[in-house]
């Protein structure tokens, strides 16, 4: 089968990329290099079933010759990270809108079936319970900068299921609960990685607000491996699925665990949200997935543990 993938070179996109060559598909790649890398993929460039471009996917005569080469889509391409989003609103907003516009539009020409990459932050500030897909969402201000993530991830699952709806469109929505691995940078505020990079370097683990805001990590071989189920299931096309664990953790318990993991002798810092992400800024006091409906779908139970994660994100980071 022949596949694409957008955002293909970055964290998640790469260990896709690399799981669909393993089973056999033919697998094109399109990445701006916004967040993606070139290093993500560089084990890959040579394979004679790989294929990338360094374009964006607001490329229309580019995007309209992939797809019609391909018999799937996984649209992960996005703005991504808290502090890209806090920076950036304005690229957030149009990168995630105009994007999976064309994708959707280019699908439907073409009729090939897409997975919609979507976010737990769609649910916003939730705290009462797990979150199931059919929860109504609490968001805050439109003069929270943080929310506009959020909105424009909404406005892309409206509109893949009006394209399923309307134009019958086989199309899938998958929302993505902190995916952690290999290849995931602290760059863009990724707690994790950022967390265990500072350990092994000694440096302050430092965690925002108090830290007790709580939540669940899934690593990405489960991710991908439930994205490639959901694509194969034909009762999940018009639908929303979420893929994460529920192991859940406070985050100020998380920085406990992984500077116990790694030896370190790192302090814990406690820095303020306005002063990590400036003005504007406001987190969710708990997010973790409620995943009973993608069980039933196609028997997702995720492998890993947080120890299991936090011990490969320690090794990968080693080198």
């Amino acid at each position: 089968m022949n596949i694409l993938i957008t955002g293909g070179a970055g964290f998640i996109g790469s260990h896709l990329a690399e799981r669909l060559l393993e089973n056999g598909d033919e697998v094109y790649v399109i990445d701006n290099l916004s967040t993606g890398s070139l290093k993500n993929i560089e084990h890959l460039i040579g394979h004679r079933h790989f294929h990338y471009a360094i374009d964006s996917v607001m490329n229309e005569k580019r995007m309209d010759a992939l797809i019609a080469k391909c018999d799937q889509i996984y649209h992960l391409a996005a703005a991504v990270g808290v502090k890209l989003i806090m920076d950036r609103p304005l690229e957030t907003i149009e990168t995630n809108v105009k994007g999976t516009e064309v994708v959707l539009r280019l699908a439907n020409k073409y009729k090939r079936k897409a997975l919609l990459a979507s976010t737990s932050e769609i649910y916003g500030n939730h705290v009462e319970h797990k979150l199931a897909e059919d929860d109504n969402r609490i968001l805050g201000s439109v003069k929270k900068r943080r929310w506009a993530y959020a909105c424009s991830k909404t406005l892309d699952e409206f509109l893949a299921l009006a394209y399923y709806l309307e134009k019958k469109l086989p199309v899938v929505v998958a929302r993505l609960f902190n995916t952690v691995g290999p290849r995931q940078t602290g760059q863009y505020g990724m707690v994790l990685p950022n967390f265990v990079q500072s350990a092994l370097l000694g440096k302050p683990i430092c965690v925002y607000g108090d830290g007790n805001q709580t939540r669940s990590f899934t690593y990405v071989g489960d991710v991908v491996d439930a994205m490639i189920g959901l694509m194969r299931c034909p009762e999940a096309e018009g639908d929303i699925f979420n893929i994460g664990s529920n192991e859940e953790i406070s985050i100020k318990d998380l920085a406990e665990k992984v500077k116990k993991m790694s030896n370190s002798s790192s302090p814990i810092e406690f820095i303020p949200y306005e002063k990590a992400y400036g003005l504007g800024f406001e987190d969710m006091q708990r997010r973790s997935p409620d995943i009973t409906k993608i069980q039933g779908a196609i028997g997702y139970n995720p492998r890993y543990s947080l120890d299991d994660i936090i011990e490969t994100i320690i090794t990968h980071f080693k080198g």
